[in-house]
């Protein structure tokens, strides 16, 4: 198979080939959403509401793409995905713009990150974060961000990262979309309610304080023992699992993203759909 993009040692794919960060996905999903201009372009535009499963699936499938396709399946749906993004425009707002890139791309490392050393109980060192921050830039410069705009080092990341933090103020579509995200409508009814009520609670314990705290989410001493708990939980029970085990989420959603490419290549009149 053609080379990919990144090798099997890289960080890049040793991390994020877990399938256990997918639990992760709510918190970087609603910190991306904490920028007011993500938010508004994911409300007026997105199907999460509608179908979150398909959100999921086609979110995944291309960051899976991206760390292990090939390049040539990396850069043929991200091409697509800017294609699309070109009528995700509003008063405020493109979804092509640098300035988003750059924040989904930063939420990306920064929540992967944080889960892994929970779930691994290991801590990076200076040269690994680099390391892993320097590839994941790829999730902004895949999509037409120039590196530029990037925050260059990882110290420089951290600066950006604190700051933005610390500044930024949710609106009314941010926690519209926390509602879609944290309560979705799913095939089984009460029978998610477990798994989403982990889910929520591992969003909030991953979110930064002062997101949490605008959200509105309650956060006293009980749900942080509780956090602990189900964090500790999976850091004993996961990495005892196969590896084969653990990366099934990665072959399904490369699988069905791969589906769908062929699909694409075989009728190149709707390349340019989204």
């Amino acid at each position: 198979m053609t080379e990919g993009l990144f090798q099997d040692e890289d960080l890049i794919r040793v991390i994020t080939r877990e399938g256990a960060l997918i639990a992760a996905g709510g918190a970087a999903s609603l910190l991306q959403t904490a920028h007011p201009k993500v938010a508004q372009g994911v409300y007026d535009h997105s199907y999460t509401a509608d179908d979150p499963l398909r959100r999921l699936r086609n979110t995944m499938g291309w960051l899976y793409t991206v760390q292990f396709g090939t390049r040539e399946e990396a850069e043929t749906l991200s091409a697509l995905i800017t294609k699309g993004h070109e009528s995700v425009t509003g008063p405020d707002y493109e979804a092509n713009d640098p300035e988003l890139q750059v924040w989904v791309a930063s939420t990306l490392f920064a929540v992967a990150v944080q889960f892994y050393e929970l779930v691994f109980r290991r801590k990076f060192d200076e040269g690994e974060l680099e390391e892993f921050y320097r590839q994941t830039k790829v999730y902004a410069t895949i999509l037409g961000c120039p590196e530029e705009r990037m925050p260059e080092t990882y110290e420089e990341f951290r600066e950006y990262y604190a700051g933005m933090v610390r500044t930024l103020e949710i609106t009314e579509a941010s926690r519209a979309i926390a509602e879609q995200v944290l309560h979705p409508r799913l095939p089984g009814g009460p029978l998610n309610a477990p798994g989403l009520m982990a889910i929520r609670l591992l969003t909030a314990g991953l979110m930064p304080a002062p997101i949490r705290e605008q959200y509105g989410w309650k956060w006293d001493a009980a749900r942080e023992r509780r956090f602990r708990l189900l964090v500790g939980t999976l850091a004993r029970v996961y990495p005892r699992l196969p590896l084969r085990i653990r990366t099934l989420p990665r072959a399904y959603y490369l699988f069905t993203t791969r589906r769908m490419l062929a699909k694409v290549k075989r009728r190149p009149a709707i390349r340019v759909q989204s």
